[in-house]
């Protein structure tokens, strides 16, 4: 090779490094950081830091995040803000919009309520600065519009930026691709859950994944006519009453069975002390099936020695679970997360709702129901938190149901209950993308008859207004605590077998039987 032709291919491979060096090198990112200031028991204080990792200079910016149900945007600073529902925009002020390279600007909120945000967008762009640079921004607020027996619909908010089309993956399998904005998923069986998130594409690549959103299609079959009202019966306390005494006089149908609790280790027993079969609870429970009816025992309640914390995985505590159903042949099963030892650990909490998971994969038709306290405006960040994991684990839970009493309720039970179920319904809507209707069927009320252990009064009217709005809104369950309270003691005391009010006897469970979902 002659020296001109040495010296010009050294040239062009020394120009090929350059622009494969160029091609390959990217700049850092500018991100959004969340980070709380301070924090109390019903909300906190909270910045974000806005970073510039490129080369160039930042000319504006917009920030957008979620809010969990019961958590909301108060006041705020260093910034513009806009929100529509549960969604936040906070944009620069004139003084702060311009962000040089490497240097970073903040601002703050103070939030009511203990819920983080979630989804943040900054410019259109994951807050991380995870999403490959020149791919779209993450679609927003996907969502179920429809179901049938076969189907689910999902819609989705534009993505920004260059978009060439839409995927919704249901795990790591793509069900859809096309350049709407919404898709209908078909060919599934029958009352089957699938979760699915949609990302953007261009030629460069794919956003991040939206938020998932879970659905079940319809045509699941009803465990039993009137199941949904379902009032508390205790064999060991109150004076229990005959079964087929009050659902002679009442028309009531199904009793929810308390509680089944450990005998020692992950064995259940009734009320930890009763034997699971050949005792009083199988009497009653003959009864009431021998009288048309059906039981829905319940797992857990306020006292006692809990399954939850005594069963050391989801598979042992499935097995608690699975030997009280094969036991009675069950439709349906609560499990009451009630107590702190259940209720406040969340390491207990998640092995209850993965407990049930197995149990709905095992029961094929099985209908599984939570069961947990509640504010006045909703579930607390507690409550949120179950919700919110019982999405996350794809539990596929059938019923959430909030107690609404016990809750310093103050004199307008009717109101204060209808705003409690309001809350879980949005809370339901943020963590599984359901819309209002949806929401509601898989809701449920649990009351307590008469005087609650506060001195709130729920009378008769009050919970003949509550079981009318809980109809209106098609919701799936309404229970109270106790039908041994729903008899007359009008000295207005709070005891186990009355209802601390004069009433006609059993006439809190005669309007349950009302209940029509």
């Amino acid at each position: 090779m002659n020296k001109p032709l040495r010296v010009a291919l050294a040239a062009l491979l020394t120009s090929a490094a350059v622009l494969a060096f160029t091609h390959t090198a990217q700049a850092a990112p500018a991100t959004a950081t969340f980070g709380k200031t301070a924090s109390w028991e019903t909300g906190y204080e909270a910045k974000y830091t806005i970073t510039n990792g490129t080369t160039s200079t930042i000319s504006g910016w917009r920030v957008e995040i979620d809010m969990p149900g019961g958590t909301s945007v108060g006041t705020y600073w260093d910034t513009l803000l806009t929100s529509s529902g549960s969604h936040y925009t906070f944009a620069n002020r004139e003084y702060n919009g311009s962000i040089a390279p490497g240097a970073s600007v903040t601002f703050g909120f103070v939030a009511n309520g203990t819920g983080n945000p979630a989804n943040c967008l900054l410019n259109g762009a994951p807050c991380s600065g995870s999403g490959t640079p020149g791919t779209p921004s993450t679609p927003g607020n996907l969502r179920v519009t429809g179901t049938t027996n076969s189907s689910i619909s999902v819609a989705w908010n534009a993505s920004s930026g260059t978009v060439t089309g839409y995927r919704v993956y249901e795990g790591t399998t793509v069900r859809s691709t096309g350049s709407g904005l919404s898709a209908t998923l078909g060919g599934l069986a029958t009352c089957t859950s699938h979760t699915y998130t949609v990302k953007a594409y261009n030629s460069v690549g794919e956003s991040v994944a939206s938020g998932p959103v879970t659905a079940t299609t319809t045509g699941c079959t009803t465990p039993a006519a009137g199941m949904g009202a379902a009032p508390y019966l205790y064999e060991g306390w109150g004076n229990p009453p005959n079964p087929q005494t009050v659902m002679q006089a009442t028309g009531i149908k199904t009793f929810t069975m308390a509680f089944i609790l450990s005998s020692g280790g992950c064995n259940p027993a009734w009320d930890g002390t009763r034997p699971l079969t050949g005792g009083v609870d199988q009497t009653a429970i003959n009864q009431i099936r021998a009288g048309g009816g059906e039981v829905i025992p319940s797992f857990g309640g306020w006292s006692g020695n809990k399954l939850g914390p005594n069963c050391s995985t989801p598979e042992a505590l499935a097995g608690a679970f699975q030997s009280v159903i094969d036991a009675y042949g069950l439709k349906a099963v609560d499990a009451d997360i009630e107590n702190t030892d259940e209720f406040e650990n969340f390491t207990v909490q998640d092995r209850i709702l993965n407990a049930l998971k197995i149990v709905k994969q095992n029961n094929p038709g099985i209908k599984t129901i939570v069961t947990f306290g509640t504010t006045t405006s909703g579930p607390s960040s507690t409550g949120i938190r179950l919700v919110n994991r019982a999405a996350e684990l794809q539990t596929n839970i059938d019923v959430f149901t909030i107690m609404p009493f016990d809750f310093s309720g103050g004199a307008n039970m009717y109101q204060n209950t209808v705003n409690a179920s309001e809350g879980l319904k949005n809370a339901l809507k943020n963590a599984f993308g359901w819309d209002d209707a949806t929401a509601y069927r898989h809701m449920g009320i649990s009351g307590m008859n008469g005087l609650s252990d506060q001195q709130e009064l729920t009378s008769l009217d009050t919970w003949r207004q509550i079981r009318d709005w809980a109809n209106s809104k098609q919701l799936a369950r309404l229970a109270y605590w106790a039908v041994n309270r729903d008899r007359p003691c009008p000295g207005g005391g709070v005891v186990s077998n009355c209802s601390g009010i004069d009433q006609p006897e059993w006439e809190f469970t005669r309007i349950t039987a009302g209940f029509t979902g």
